[in-house]
């Protein structure tokens, strides 16, 4: 193991056991908060990832709608979105606008640059600012790291112009997990987004840990897996939800997922995907309360293998 694999292991081992220290809430009915470390800035710890934010019908916008209004009533603000993810930017624009939850949201987005050159990433920079309807973009990722040598530059720039308050890169895919440590280790960022669960757990090998000694926030995407058809929840439909569950004050499986991925001290947001305000409110009962320690994060692992190992 080299010097900066134990130096991570040892902090992230501290933290695990400091791990309450880092989260905190006024009240039992409010979520759960946690710092950028760049700028000391708290944020909720659940977030809404927008891929399927692209309604079809009148009955599916209404649907957004509702939960984008609940979210900010529960105090969550981190929504993500991508010009990938079809009209996702725009139907943001449009409903944030109608509620007057714009200022109350942390909207991010990402920036790609097929070409590798500099005035792509311009001009998908000012095409998320006309759909989303703003002038200052909370974040802007380098989506799956394609074009970080001709972005990250531009996007210092424009946090420095202040039109970007923070900037990050993404990935879902463990194939990249390389590639993204090393610009982890030789760029200043705010954030990275990050595929991570109780089911997928590659990330907390490398990469949350070196957040953590970088000094980077964390968004966490496919908390629920996703790989596979139905995610984690494909294979729990015939398991019972464990006696442990109780201690945490899980109710569902999908706040046993959700808890496990907050409880890991170097995550600073999940951001699932949510179409359904009752889906909503199921997670964020998952972003209050109790969170798992270390030694019960062990055993979820250990039950979680059994079960996979059975639906395999």
């Amino acid at each position: 193991m080299s010097a900066i694999d134990r130096r991570t292991a040892l902090q992230l081992g501290f933290a695990l056991a400091a791990a309450p220290a880092t989260l905190w809430s006024a009240k039992a009915d409010e979520l759960l908060r946690r710092r950028i470390p760049s700028s000391g800035e708290s944020l909720p710890v659940l977030g809404l990832g927008t891929n399927n934010y692209s309604p079809r019908t009148a009955e599916e916008r209404a649907a957004r709608r509702a939960v984008l209004e609940r979210f900010s009533q529960l105090g969550a603000t981190v929504i993500d979105t991508a010009p990938a993810y079809r009209e996702s930017e725009a139907t943001l624009g449009e409903l944030l606008a109608e509620l007057g939850t714009r200022d109350r949201s942390f909207v991010a987005t990402k920036v790609t640059s097929r070409s590798g050159t500099r005035e792509e990433g311009v001009a998908m920079l000012e095409a998320s600012r006309q759909k989303l309807r703003t002038d200052v973009l909370d974040l802007v990722q380098v989506h799956n790291l394609m074009g970080t040598a001709v972005l990250l530059p531009l996007l210092r720039e424009q946090v420095a112009a202040k039109r970007i308050r923070y900037l990050g890169i993404t990935t879902s895919s463990d194939e990249q997990y390389p590639a993204m440590a090393e610009v982890m280790r030789t760029e200043r960022l705010d954030f990275i987004q990050i595929d991570y669960s109780l089911g997928n757990r590659s990330a907390a090998d490398a990469l949350l840990p070196l957040a953590a000694d970088r000094g980077m926030a964390t968004l966490i995407n496919l908390p629920f897996g996703g790989r596979r058809e139905g995610g984690l929840f494909a294979q729990v439909r015939n398991e019972p939800l464990p006696g442990w569950a109780k201690e945490i004050g899980a109710r569902s499986w999908g706040q046993v997922f959700l808890k496990y991925v907050l409880s890991h001290p170097a995550v600073t947001c999940a951001i699932p995907g949510m179409t359904q305000v009752t889906n909503l409110e199921d997670n964020a009962a998952a972003a209050r309360g109790v969170l798992p320690d270390a030694a019960l994060r062990r055993r979820m692992e250990r039950d979680w293998d059994q079960i996979a190992s059975r639906s395999a």
